[in-house]
């Protein structure tokens, strides 16, 4: 069956529809990952947005146990090919099978190539993904302007309270579309880590006594989250320690008073330098942002740059004075160096009072 993907600028792309035949209208992004296409699937921080795949071959070895939540996120799913016999021993169906489980539409055999320069030139912009051959751009255009993520972390966080058990440092883990691997990063070195949703007071949390909090990666724009930016101060505010990682990161700068903006087409992959400003070494990291902090408004007596992105200079973390809080904008719990960033976590239980 044909498919379309018609991007609001009027450029449009035919190729073959995969997954389920749905229309759908969202952000369309890139990531330049060439493995772990499940692992961006069943991220939480694609909620709101359709996912272009730059390797040209997705699925080769199908549906594996590595997902990174309990379903897949993303609005729709942009691939060059897709192979639909996949071989691996681990391999538990395809993902062609999985799309249609999930009724998450697809597009198959356009010029991935082309789209990720079109985005990196004009910037991320939105489209539709539809198999309606006798679609009207003039009707679908005013569609495709006025949509917006929305409050997307309502849609992925957790329902309820749940705690993973360990006999070392307890950590409150507040979930704004956390990644299956964050708690585990904490879980593999003792912690016993108690998930919260994302609208969760700080009083509630604060009265539990943790020796640590971990605000987690999320979709969307984090000026969306207003209310969770409040309860955020309250933990600065307090004399906890806080580690934070990407959407976490932008929430705990908005609420110290500095601001965050739009990148042009964002950082989705695997392979993105970034650079520890104290110690001078580079780490090969994960990322998945469309948002960064803005560096120019942040006020030295609240926090400094503690890591920037090699590629475009952005900020890639933040160190706060005076504060047992850092914060970054890459997934250190990502493993895509394979491991060069997970001594984040043991510097996170150092500053807990634990062993690193």
């Amino acid at each position: 069956m044909k498919a379309f993907l018609i991007l609001e600028d009027g450029t449009v792309f035919e190729g073959t529809s995969i997954g389920s035949t749905r229309e759908v209208i969202s952000e369309i992004v890139f990531n330049t990952s060439m493995t772990g296409y499940l692992e961006v699937l069943t991220d939480p921080s694609y909620a709101g947005q359709a996912v272009c795949m730059t390797y040209p071959l997705i699925g080769n070895y199908g549906i594996t146990p590595d997902m990174e939540s309990g379903k897949p996120w993303p609005d729709g799913f942009i691939v060059r090919e897709l192979s639909r016999i996949p071989s691996n021993f681990r391999c538990q169906g395809t993902i062609q099978d999985f799309l249609v489980k999930h009724d998450i539409p697809g597009i198959a055999g356009i010029d991935t190539r082309a789209l990720t320069k079109i985005l990196r030139d004009r910037g991320t912009m939105n489209g539709m993904i539809t198999t309606n051959e006798n679609y009207n751009f003039e009707e679908i255009q005013p569609k495709l302007k006025a949509y917006s993520t929305g409050d997307v972390v309502s849609k992925v966080t957790c329902d309820k309270k749940k705690v993973l058990p360990g006999c070392g440092m307890k950590v409150a883990l507040l979930d704004f579309g956390a990644k299956n691997n964050i708690a585990k990063s904490l879980n593999d070195r003792g912690c016993e880590v108690t998930i919260y949703p994302a609208h969760t007071s700080a009083e509630e949390i604060l009265m539990t006594n943790p020796d640590g909090i971990m605000l987690s990666n999320g979709p969307g724009d984090p000026k969306d989250c207003g209310p969770i930016i409040d309860e955020v101060r309250k933990l600065y505010e307090s004399d906890t320690p806080i580690f934070a990682i990407c959407l976490g990161h932008q929430l705990m700068a908005l609420a110290t008073g500095a601001d965050t903006h739009k990148l042009k087409y964002g950082h989705r992959g695997g392979n993105h330098p970034v650079k520890d400003l104290e110690t001078g070494k580079v780490y090969i990291s994960s990322q998945n942002h469309g948002y960064v902090v803005d560096t120019d408004k942040l006020d030295p007596a609240v926090a400094t740059p503690a890591f920037v992105n090699v590629n475009d200079g952005t900020n890639e973390g933040l160190k706060y004075t005076g504060k047992n809080i850092f914060t970054v904008q890459f997934h250190p719990e990502a493993c895509p160096g394979p491991q060069d960033s997970g001594y984040l976590f043991d510097r996170f239980i150092g500053m807990m009072g634990g062993a690193q």
